[in-house]
């Protein structure tokens, strides 16, 4: 009897055992959006690119990435800031449509990237006071450059601004480190910004509902997001008033980016201060239009990657012109904040102005 209840119990532990391995064998579905990489001047290669069968990594109601499955492929960019996707028909079900303010950001992943922000935009979760400071977050991909906004078609010579995937005009999320990604000026200005304030013209004027999701789309293991996904639909008309799905390509006109991580090159700015960044909130578009967006500059007292010159004292940025001259006995990279090198003794390069 003794040796019958041993066998019966080891027979019990190698079938518990099969079920656990059997569990932990399932397909674990793919989370990262596989879309190309863009060229030197904006454009994506010929053939366009899959957003494949998810956006990105989910948690919640924000999970629900995964009906992109059918989507079309997401055509080169050929110059305009973002594309129409599905017929400009958002892939929302019609059980998702509802009254019931919520909102909800994907947790970051291995890589510290954003995933899915999801949310029901209306006057309960919008905003009562200015946006406070961001510049303490650093998105994955963050290597701040300057470039000259003439050939960049940007009012502003910084090439990174930090996007809130729901802006702050909508959902009043601030420093919320699952809620801003590293986007180009010419993405978050040229392409998100217009739907961000239709939809914030929208809810303000009728006091009703927008349901509003934003993807943000990465190719393998990169650190910049190709593109951001946005979806919208407005809840008590079922869409009559808003309802738009589009990819917002995460370029910037004439200026060579490396999505793996963040290092740009492009035409060289030459200014000697900050004013054409400083008043875009004054002119062109209203400050109202432009209170969500990231217009700040590289933060002095916010972490970055350095080029420094220990003969010259100076400091650069890593992608700057001049540090091919500075010999590799003088040369040193740093990473640390902007006043931490001033504190030092060194001086911003006259050429990156970093």
């Amino acid at each position: 009897m003794r040796a019958l209840k041993k066998y019966l119990i080891s027979l019990i532990y190698i079938c518990l055992s099969l079920c656990i391995l059997a569990g932990c064998g399932k397909s674990v579905p793919n989370e990262i959006a596989d879309v190309e990489k863009t060229t030197s001047s904006g454009e994506s290669s010929d053939t366009g690119s899959d957003l494949a069968k998810s956006g990105s990594s989910g948690t919640g109601d924000a999970s629900s990435c995964s009906k992109y499955a059918g989507i079309a492929e997401i055509p080169s960019y050929s110059g305009s800031p973002c594309v129409e996707i599905n017929g400009n028909v958002p892939f929302f079900d019609k059980d998702e449509l509802s009254a019931e303010a919520f909102e909800t950001y994907s947790d970051l992943d291995e890589l510290g990237r954003c995933g899915v922000a999801f949310a029901n935009i209306c006057i309960d979760i919008m905003p009562t006071e200015k946006r406070g400071e961001i510049g303490m977050v650093k998105p994955t991909g963050w290597h701040q450059a300057k470039y000259d906004p003439d050939q960049t078609m940007s009012d502003s010579p910084y090439l990174y601004n930090r996007c809130h995937l729901i802006a702050y005009e909508l959902a009043g999320e601030n420093a919320n480190e699952k809620n801003l990604i590293t986007g180009t000026r010419y993405m978050n200005v040229k392409a998100m910004l217009p739907y961000e304030n239709m939809v914030a013209e929208h809810v303000k004027k009728n006091h009703d509902h927008v349901l509003y999701r934003s993807t943000p789309v990465f190719e393998g293991d990169n650190l910049l997001c190709t593109g951001v996904l946005l979806e919208a639909m407005s809840v008590e008309d079922n869409g009559a008033s808003i309802s738009f799905c589009v990819f917002c390509y995460n370029v910037q006109p004439n200026v060579d980016i490396d999505y793996a991580t963040g290092y740009s090159t492009g035409p060289e700015f030459t200014g000697t201060d900050n004013s054409s960044l400083e008043s875009s909130s004054s002119s062109g578009k209203s400050a109202k239009s432009n209170e969500s967006k990231d217009l700040s500059p590289v933060d002095s007292d916010t972490a970055d990657t350095y080029i420094l010159n220990t003969n010259t004292r100076k400091f650069h940025y890593p992608n700057c012109s001049s540090v091919k001259q500075i010999s590799d006995s003088n040369k040193k990279e740093f990473t640390g904040s902007r006043k931490e090198l001033l504190d030092m003794g060194y001086e911003p390069c006259g050429n990156c102005n970093p």
